[in-house]
């Protein structure tokens, strides 16, 4: 397969485009399959697009330990060490781009899903897009309820976690629940990234935490 070939699939398995007719039966967002595996982050392991492996890169998350400091992007140009937690439960949310239909969905999920757990517990969404394009996002979508980062500048976060996609430049779609003290208690990676993520489980390891 030529790169551009490659490029093309890659693409067309970004947007969304083609994918409903691989989808098993079950439980779908907005016709998006809800996928309820995991897969494991950090160099030598791989997620799929439409079924082709990608390499990521980096340092693994973990389970029981702190999420990583890395130095995101906030709305103003900011810069925010993400392992400042401000001593709340939180969801992050971690899509490769918001101008995708499963990338949408998928933050339209956590800000809407379960409105009242959002007053309770920081919903944040951190994708590779310029913080330009995410507020432009956020404000056509009408959602209030999320803090979004951009890892646009060095891909810290996408590196110290383990979740930056390699031959892409993006990052991995994965969900992480993080207690009031910053240490990781619930990890998705999902598997395949055309698919969407168990918010559902996301939420119901963050109510557990309040």
């Amino acid at each position: 397969m030529t790169n551009k070939l490659l490029a093309s699939v890659l693409m067309a398995g970004l947007l969304g485009l083609g994918t409903q007719a691989v989808f098993a039966a079950g439980e779908e967002v907005q016709g998006i399959k809800v996928n309820k595996g995991t897969g494991a982050a950090g160099d030598g392991n791989t997620v799929a697009m439409k079924g082709s492996p990608l390499a990521l890169s980096g340092t693994a998350i973990k389970l029981g330990e702190p999420l990583p400091s890395a130095m995101v992007t906030g709305g103003n140009l900011g810069p925010v060490d993400i392992a400042t937690g401000n001593g709340k439960v939180r969801i992050i949310s971690v899509v490769p781009s918001v101008d995708t239909p499963t990338c949408e969905a998928q933050t339209h999920q956590l800000s809407e899903k379960d409105r009242k757990l959002a007053e309770q517990v920081e919903m944040i969404t951190i994708s590779m897009d310029l913080p330009f394009a995410q507020q432009r996002f956020a404000k056509e979508a009408k959602i209030k309820n999320i803090t979004f980062y951009s890892d646009y500048r060095t891909g810290q976060f996408g590196k110290n976690n383990g979740l930056m996609i390699d031959p892409l430049h993006l990052l991995a779609r994965a969900v992480i629940v993080t207690d009031k003290n910053n240490i990781v208690r619930y990890i998705q990676i999902v598997p395949e990234v055309t698919e969407l993520p168990d918010m559902a489980a996301a939420m119901s390891a963050a109510k557990a935490l309040l």
